[in-house]
């Protein structure tokens, strides 16, 4: 029963690990992402976010090419670091669940 637990400790360890380095990816990302609007033919950009709760639009003007492809970069990682963080969430509570010896074998 030990060297089971043992394993169970060291994989914990390493899923905060992961859980931490996730974050820390995620907090890299620029913030918010890059809407597009068409009002009356023409094309305006605008940065949308959240802050205290609420939803943010601010005017970008015209945006280099480049730009708009960071951050759709940006969108596409954050999407994926958020799905890999809630899935280390979960493994963080099952194995901490497992070494207070709440799960039946």
């Amino acid at each position: 029963m030990g060297v089971i637990k043992g394993v169970l400790k060291e994989e914990l360890a390493n899923s905060l690990k992961m859980q931490s380095d996730y974050e820390r990816e995620i907090k890299k990302l620029p913030r918010g992402s890059l809407v597009k609007k068409c009002i009356k033919g023409r094309e305006y950009y605008y940065l949308l976010f959240r802050e205290d709760g609420k939803v943010k639009f601010v005017y970008k003007g015209k945006v280099p090419e480049q730009e708009i492809k960071r951050y759709q970069e940006a969108k596409e990682l954050r999407a994926r670091y958020r799905n890999l963080l809630s899935r280390v969430k979960k493994q963080v509570r099952f194995l901490r669940s497992s070494l207070r010896g709440k799960e039946s074998i």
